[in-house]
């Protein structure tokens, strides 16, 4: 879905920006701390790591900072800064536009001609995933470049890498083209502090503008099964034609056998073809057809098929062999003409009926990857994954790359279970509940690297309800949030972890914006962790929280309780509240609740409240907050009365920032204490209080 806040009208604060030089100058003294984040055990791995052992992490993180939070996933992540490498290190650095802030921990490992990284495995595996970035071609479009993989100096395979998929410039909704200049002269960018097209003289942007989406990742099968303690190289040969290739993760995975079922319709005796050369479209069709008829499953064996359209699925059961082996590819084709709903292309994908046609009904996929081949972002394109309407179903288990959106669901529709999935380099969101969802589960999904929102619900004219997103992780989102909420009625949001969100958005999301139904009834946002997030929101120019709140369409005044996240290592605040400029005399936030919260590292405060509104807190312990515990701007009347925005003390609240207990006495109950842009400020993390330790300690944070 779109995501752009534009023009000056979008500032919340009401006070002149400043200038691009100063902007950054913030954002590199909020990562000067980082590389005592990153170099220490809570994010590189358990103290006394003997060198050249494997690391394993999860978000960059030692695993015991999110035991219980999260996607449970097959495969142990190894971050390549961990690693034994010839190569240099990227960042760390949480700037937007840069490799360092896209990558996982906000630290890579570049390679030139020659260099190596090199990891030990965790335990056995005979399959690896890379994560990964390359250059562009000079006027887009992406290269190709080889990457050598050895285990214990034997069995070379060449991986050929690709850009192709990767690196967007410019302004939303981007360009492919590292040339061009900007899409929107007409709205107001930080980089100058202006509007260009209303600037006399108009400003000159350098290229490439806004460069961002820079990673990838690719799979491959080993052949074999490798010991625990085998060492896997990543070497880029010599004469490679990338100047650098920069390695962010390592992914390693005992992959079991293919799935095997005799008893259903196999698409092979149908006429597909396993090795990708001709479009299997048809047979799966006929496939499906002849399923129904006999009410059998659906069986796809190991293999590549090409497929270049939807395929409707409605009362199916389509069973791959795993995502490993069955891989569903297809090209982005341009259509003749575009379709009613907007669509210039269409590609590879799994759809139910529209819900207009009344959707589709007991539906399950299970066991498959989908490969799209989507390189641009056009928000009419009906190009993702899966799509339509699906009630009374499940997608479990599969592994959706490079399309648009790699689950976008259009109500109205109920009960359906999403589990096990992975979904990773997409252009825009990784999941959308979009229209009228009710009574679904999201459930331990991985998505990383998505273009926009990771998990999202949006309840634009039908309400989304009764809907639950649990124990998924979303990392690197490069755009937007890990997970947003728009409107809706008693929703929850549980047990998930989310890490590294890059610019425009947050790890948390709830706002009442882009045409969402009110929120009603409940949201419960309980046991999340979130790390190394909140980032600078460019167009306002001032830093977001790990969590955070927008009225701009609507009040926000449903029934919200926040119980059991931790926050850690926040770039700016923990919490944010927040109402757009042009209504913040009309929509407040109010009716939250805090409760048994952990705040580990800030780089301003725990709190920053830029509405009218109310809320409490109750029991929630911050360690290193690096400003005043409470910067409560209100709406910036700055009446004699107080802020707009009132805090009510309920119990147990300690931990201090700069001058005293975070949530003091004297900021109660609407205290103003507004600082609009308070400076960042170094700190370093207490893996203790996520731990569960909730003795008194001081502040480590030092002036910016």
């Amino acid at each position: 879905m779109s995501r752009s806040t534009t023009g000056a009208s979008a500032r919340p604060s009401g006070r002149t920006p400043r200038g691009s030089a100063a902007a950054v100058a913030a954002m590199t003294a909020a990562t000067v701390g980082l590389s005592v984040l990153a170099g220490g055990t809570a994010l590189a791995g358990p103290s006394g790591q003997a060198a050249g052992a494997p690391v394993v992490t999860r978000a960059a993180l030692d695993p015991s900072l999110v035991a219980g939070r999260g996607a449970a996933v097959d495969f142990a992540e190894q971050e390549a800064e961990n690693a034994t490498t010839t190569g240099t290190q990227v960042g760390p650095d949480r700037t937007a536009y840069t490799l360092a802030a896209e990558a996982s921990g906000r630290r890579a490992v570049k390679l030139t001609p020659g260099q190596y990284v090199e990891f030990t495995l965790p335990a056995a595996a005979n399959a690896i995933n890379v994560r990964y970035s390359i250059p562009d071609a000079p006027d887009g479009g992406g290269i190709t470049a080889p990457l050598d993989v050895t285990v214990n100096g034997k069995n070379r395979t060449t991986m050929t890498l690709t850009s192709q998929y990767a690196w967007l410039y410019n302004q939303y909704p981007f360009s492919n083209d590292p040339k061009a200049g900007l899409l929107h002269p007409d709205w107001w960018i930080t980089e100058c502090g202006c509007v260009p097209s209303a600037t006399t003289p108009a400003p000159t942007v350098a290229t490439p503008f806004r460069p961002n989406h820079a990673y990838d990742e690719q799979r491959l099968l080993l052949g074999r099964t490798y010991r625990g303690g085998d060492k896997v190289r990543l070497a880029v040969p010599a004469g490679s034609n990338a100047a650098s290739t920069v390695i962010d993760l390592l992914d390693t995975q005992l992959v079991g056998l293919p799935h095997v079922n005799l008893a259903a319709a196999n698409v092979l005796a149908f006429g597909a073809d396993p090795f990708g050369r001709r479009d299997s479209a048809d047979a799966i069709d006929r496939a499906i057809a002849f399923a129904k008829r006999n009410h059998l499953k659906v069986y796809i064996p190991p293999g590549t098929y090409q497929v270049n359209r939807h395929i409707i699925v409605d009362d199916v059961t389509i069973e791959g062999a795993g995502s490993w082996y069955t891989i569903i590819k297809g090209h982005q084709v341009t259509l003749a003409t575009p379709s009613a709903d907007g669509s210039v292309h269409t590609g590879v994908g799994f759809y139910g009926k529209d819900a207009s046609a009344g959707g589709s009904n007991n539906v399950h996929l299970s066991g498959f990857a989908i490969e799209g081949d989507v390189r641009e972002r056009i928000d009419t394109d009906q190009v993702n994954g899966i799509g339509g309407s699906m009630s009374n179903s499940t997608i479990d288990g599969l592994y959706i790359h490079h399309t648009k959106v790699g689950l976008w669901f259009d109500g109205p529709m109920t009960n359906l279970k999403i589990t096990k999935n992975v979904i990773a380099d997409q252009i825009a969101d990784g999941l959308n509940f979009h229209t009228g969802v009710t009574h679904s589960l999201v459930s331990n999904n991985f998505v990383r690297n998505s273009g926009d929102d990771g998990l999202a619900m949006w309840s634009e004219k039908t309400e989304d309800a009764d809907n639950t997103f649990d124990h998924n992780t979303v990392q690197t989102p490069v755009l937007a949030n890990g997970i947003a909420i728009y409107g809706g009625t008693d929703n929850t949001v549980s047990n998930n972890l989310v890490a590294d969100p890059v610019r425009e958005g947050s790890a948390i999301h709830v706002g009442s914006r882009f045409g969402a139904e009110p929120f009603t009834g409940h949201l419960w946002i309980t046991d999340n962790t979130t790390v190394r997030a909140g980032t600078q929101e460019l167009n306002w120019n001032i830093g977001l929280g790990a969590i955070w709140f927008y009225a701009l369409d609507k009040n926000i005044d449903a029934d919200i309780r926040v119980t059991g996240d931790h926050y850690l290592d926040s770039t700016y605040n923990a919490v944010m509240l927040v109402a757009d400029w042009p209504v913040k005399d009309l929509y407040s936030v109010t009716n939250l609740h805090f409760k048994d919260i952990k705040v580990d590292g800030t780089g301003t405060s725990v709190l920053s409240a830029r509405a009218a509104g109310s809320a409490t807190f109750e029991n929630v312990d911050a360690r290193n907050v690096g400003a005043v515990g409470v910067n409560n701007c209100g709406t910036f009347h700055f009446s004699q009365t107080g802020s707009e925005f009132a805090l009510t003390d309920l119990g147990g609240n300690d931990g201090g920032g700069t001058t005293g207990p975070w949530l003091a006495p004297w900021e109660l109950p609407n205290t103003i204490t507004c600082d609009d842009r308070p400076p960042y400020a170094c700190v370093s993390l207490d893996p203790g209080l996520s731990r569960g330790s909730r003795g008194p300690r001081s502040a480590s944070a030092t002036g910016a």
